[in-house]
């Protein structure tokens, strides 16, 4: 308990389903020792949701919408600020899965010398189903109980070297040093996976605690089946989601560590787009955006 954790939470324009993820985070088992709650939208209501938990709280209303990576980043910043040892990252449409997560994810981490551990993402409609299908190998593992181990080489409690980020993912401060935060830049989507090509990067250890969940809502829809359901790749269903995702991984492909991927990235787009949508214009526009991406050029939709 002599350890300083401080809870991040990034919102915008979602107070109530802010409230229910609030209400979990300051019901923990073992307490939050301060909630930093950082605002896209700088809303009053927001404001007083945030001053009225029971908890120690700090409330930081953005004028400018930074996105999940800026808020995120800033929340972060300011939690080390404050002098957490562990910093744990929460959403504002999702939820830790009942009130021993935080204390659960501590003694994971202890017990393996990790110095980043996630829960298990699963849908909040369906717990016993990922909000995210997680692929290991060729096989793709759509349930909680898929992700434990077939042999003996995997401890029974933890998925190492994998972890989904931001949804319930508990930091230690060093990490964060070691790492950084996210980038700017990149204002939603594929913050997180960029964060964790730093975390394969950077030689520390952590991975993924598979005795315990976060509720998320259903993030499958996004991701479509090709070669009959062999492989997946990612159409979202609306523009402006599309051309972040799109421009976020040229980005993210051209770094290193990721390049390796390139050539799968290009047979799964194409196919999808070319051989399974017929549409050229599609995969046009996917290029456009994955160029856009890769010459670092961040620009928003006009």
């Amino acid at each position: 308990m002599s350890e300083r954790i401080v809870a991040v939470v990034v919102t915008h324009k979602r107070a109530e389903l802010l409230a229910e993820s609030l209400k979990v985070l300051a019901a923990q088992d073992r307490p939050v020792d301060h909630l930093v709650v950082v605002d896209n939208a700088d809303e009053a209501v927001v404001a007083d949701l945030v001053a009225g938990q029971p908890i120690p709280t700090t409330y930081i209303g953005s004028k400018r919408n930074l996105g999940g990576a800026g808020g995120f980043a800033l929340g972060m910043l300011h939690a080390l600020a404050l002098g957490a040892d562990w910093v744990w990252c929460a959403d504002d449409d999702g939820r830790p899965d009942g009130p021993s997560v935080l204390s659960t994810l501590l003694a994971c981490a202890k017990r393996h010398g990790l110095d980043e551990v996630s829960p298990v993402v699963a849908r909040i409609d369906d717990p016993d189903t990922l909000a995210f299908p997680l692929r290991r190998g060729l096989v793709w593992r759509r349930k909680r109980s898929e992700l434990f181990a077939d042999d003996e080489t995997q401890d029974d409690d933890l998925l190492p070297g994998i972890a989904s980020l931001f949804n319930g993912a508990l930091f230690s401060a060093y990490a964060l040093e070691v790492v950084g935060v996210p980038d700017l830049r990149l204002f939603f989507r594929g913050d997180e996976v960029e964060i964790h090509r730093r975390l394969q990067r950077s030689g520390l250890n952590f991975g993924t605690c598979l005795t315990t969940g976060y509720l998320h809502p259903d993030g499958a829809d996004e991701f479509r089946p090709i070669l009959g359901g062999r492989m997946h790749t990612q159409y979202p269903d609306n523009e402006v989601k599309r051309f972040f995702t799109y421009r976020n991984r040229g980005y993210l492909m051209s770094q290193p560590g990721m390049r390796k991927l390139l050539p799968q990235e290009y047979a799964r787009f194409g196919w999808y787009f070319l051989i399974q949508q017929h549409d050229p214009k599609g995969f046009a526009e996917w290029m456009r955006l994955r160029r856009l991406g890769r010459r670092e050029r961040f620009i928003r939709p006009e």
